[in-house]
């Protein structure tokens, strides 16, 4: 096991870095922009055909797409910003200034994309009430400034908030079709609890098993049962034979600052799991006490805190399960902490599965550090894949559901 000591009062963020390659942004949109006439037709046809637009790359290749995000502004209106996870820099907001057709209401960014990119995006609108543009306070100012897209009706819940985000799905993007309540597929059981100071949610599969079933320990619990409906996702998996039933045990975050404060590689969160949540579990559920049959799985901090429990708890929990992991963690002179003490353990029984976002600009170069160092210490059977998305629970969804599979499939 791993007997490092993690370093404490590491600051809460993640390195301020700038993007390292500018947005792939065009200057012609993916569709023809109205003249002052016609704008009531152009905006019947957007209605019709939803946002954001998709149009051929302009350079010819059949793997892009020209992709227009629009706004439909009044007389007020002076600026629109749109954010595309991890498609934008914030210390470059220019770059994702929309545009004004002249004398129309019509406002618009474009962007050449590959054709199995999707993401969750935020519209930001300046109707003219807030501070000059060109004082310090305007930019922070604008990122308060929250408008839902009425043309897009694919939304998902906003972390925290369960506010719906509108997202896109480019035509070759993985589609999180297991995730949907299936007509007559066995449904496990659901149950909310009160463990430990925190709300713990507790799946149990579908039919009586006569052995101890799968254990999958899935952190930020509030979002993932609650707003995404985990349960559908476990339901679908088990009854088409993809993974063995499984129960879970999904423990909540609380808040952003006790996240932060836990999951950061805290041995005082880990003891919690293995000491007190899933014993008590256990009294529940028909789990299996054996770490090979066991998934700790996590995004972003969760994930770093996945692969640090099973790093210090390698008895308990055999199989980590991580999206877009923040292993740069902390910020500072200890950067890449994890990285470092598992390149000096030897090799645990403990299996890998990691997946992170070809847009998340920060998180990808200690992914890929840890990738190699997971390979010279010898863990042949870690795989690694990177998706084309950003910091997303919409590429999350997808990612969790196909690890599983790989994990747990027989």
């Amino acid at each position: 096991m791993l007997v490092s000591v993690p370093p404490e009062g590491a600051p809460p963020r993640p390195p301020r870095l700038a993007r390292p390659h500018p947005l792939p942004r065009l200057a012609e949109p993916a569709c023809v922009l109205p003249a002052p006439d016609g704008v009531e037709e152009f905006w019947e046809d957007v209605r019709r055909r939803g946002t954001p637009l998709l149009g051929p790359d302009p350079l010819g290749s059949d793997d892009h797409a020209a992709v227009t995000f629009l706004w439909r502004g009044g007389p007020a209106t002076r600026a629109v910003r749109v954010l595309p996870n991890k498609l934008g820099d914030p210390r470059d907001p220019e770059g994702n200034r929309m545009r004004q057709v002249p004398g129309t209401d019509v406002w618009h960014w474009t962007l050449r994309l590959r054709h199995d990119w999707r993401g969750t995006y935020d519209l930001y609108v300046d109707e003219g009430d807030g501070p000059d543009p060109a004082t310090p306070e305007y930019g922070p100012w604008l990122r308060t400034r929250h408008r839902s897209d009425p043309f897009n009706s694919r939304t998902l819940p906003r972390r925290w908030t369960a506010d719906p985000v509108p997202y896109a799905e480019l035509p070759a993007a993985p589609r999180a079709v297991d995730w949907e309540p299936r007509p007559g597929v066995a449904r496990g059981s659901v149950t909310e609890h009160k463990r430990s100071g925190r709300r713990v949610w507790l799946y149990e599969p579908p039919r009586a098993q006569a052995e101890p079933v799968d254990l999958l320990v899935l952190l930020d619990g509030e979002h993932w049962q609650p707003l995404l409906g985990l349960n559908h996702l476990l339901d679908n998996l088990i009854a088409a034979g993809s993974i063995p039933p499984v129960a879970a045990v999904l423990p909540e975050a609380v808040d952003e600052a006790t996240r932060w404060a836990e999951l950061a590689c805290r041995p005082e969160f880990v003891a919690l799991l293995v000491d007190e949540i899933l014993p008590w579990a256990a009294t529940r559920l028909p789990v299996t006490d054996d770490p090979a049959r066991t998934v700790i799985a996590g995004q972003s901090l969760g994930g770093l805190t996945a692969a640090y429990a099973a790093s210090v708890a390698p008895h308990r929990f055999g199989n980590v399960l991580v999206q877009s992991g923040s292993f740069w963690w902390p910020d500072g002179p200890d950067a890449e902490w994890l990285t470092r003490a598992l390149a000096g353990t030897p090799r645990l029984p403990v299996r890998f599965r990691l997946s992170f976002g070809e847009q998340e600009w920060v998180a990808l170069p200690a992914a890929r550090r840890l990738r190699d160092t997971l390979a010279q210490a010898g863990y042949e059977d870690a795989s690694y894949r990177e998706f084309n998305g950003g910091h997303d629970y919409l590429c999350w969804r997808t990612e969790l559901a196909d690890g599983l599979v790989e994990l747990l499939g027989r």
